[in-house]
């Protein structure tokens, strides 16, 4: 819908818009919905939760219905002589069927997310990320080169106009509308590798690869953050990924080949020897 519709100028519309998509892309405070979804499975996690929301609501109404009724009906003023009755086979019969058949809506397009969160597509590109107190290790196979990527200081993230205890140094670069494979492990403790825009959330297990992915479907710069207690600095641990063009992930991987040290692979080995 056009913002012109409401009496508010091209310039004026154009500023609007630009903060309201780049406030959109980041926690909000007293926030109760989830981050707009950029990928297919978050855009399937948003159905299943509003699915859930219209069953719960329903349920708490019926519930709410009922215990006004009972309360209006069967109190001792308006029914001095209460029902001797302690069966009744059709009310039974319904307080079990009813809730198996709700269990049995929420259950089938529940596995049916799971599944499509567990089976990766072929992916076009593959990013290790490994888990570290307190920062990220992130590493391109297949171009081979590696890079650490920290959490910037509060003035830091001022002066680069990265919002605080989000922004980091060097950033997940991928492009958009292609399949991104994220593999994770931990360094020396359990960490969690979660964006959630991406609907992604993995473990980072020591001794372990876990498997993820993502195919962003916009263009932009999204944040997340270590999502698993790892000590005392976990809250400085942020995880930022920018989604580019084919050209410029291009670009930026000719440069990154550049600027990064090739892959440690004795890292690699000794955390998969763990």
């Amino acid at each position: 819908m056009s913002l012109r519709k409401f009496g508010i100028g091209a310039g004026l519309a154009a500023a609007v818009t630009a903060w309201a998509g780049s406030a959109l892309a980041l926690p909000q405070n007293w926030g109760v919905t989830f981050q707009p979804a950029v990928s297919p499975v978050m855009q399937d996690i948003e159905d299943f939760h509003r699915m859930l929301l219209y069953i719960i609501t329903a349920i708490s109404l019926f519930v709410l219905a009922l215990l006004v009724w009972i309360a209006l009906r069967y109190n001792q003023r308006a029914n001095p002589n209460p029902s001797k009755t302690h069966h009744n086979t059709l009310l039974e019969v319904m307080w079990t069927v009813i809730p198996v058949i709700i269990l049995v809506v929420i259950a089938v397009p529940s596995f049916r997310l799971l599944y499509k969160e567990a089976t990766i597509p072929k992916p076009d590109v593959i990013v290790k990320a490994i888990g570290k107190q307190w920062f990220w290790t992130y590493a391109y196979p297949v171009q081979n080169f590696q890079f650490d990527s920290l959490g910037l200081a509060d003035d830091k993230a001022k002066a680069a106009g990265e919002p605080r205890l989000l922004g980091v140094d060097n950033v997940v670069v991928v492009p958009v509308n292609k399949v991104v494979e994220v593999d994770t492990a931990g360094a020396d403790v359990i960490h969690s590798w979660a964006v959630p825009q991406f609907g992604v959330k993995m473990d980072a297990v020591p001794g372990r690869i876990n498997h993820t992915w993502f195919k962003a479907t916009e263009i932009g710069t999204y944040y997340g953050e270590c999502s698993e207690l790892c000590g005392a600095r976990h809250a400085f641990m942020p995880i930022e990924v920018k989604v580019v063009s084919d050209a410029d992930y291009a670009a930026w991987l000719a440069t990154a080949k550049k600027k990064f040290a090739a892959i440690d692979n004795s890292e690699a080995t000794r955390l998969a020897a763990k």
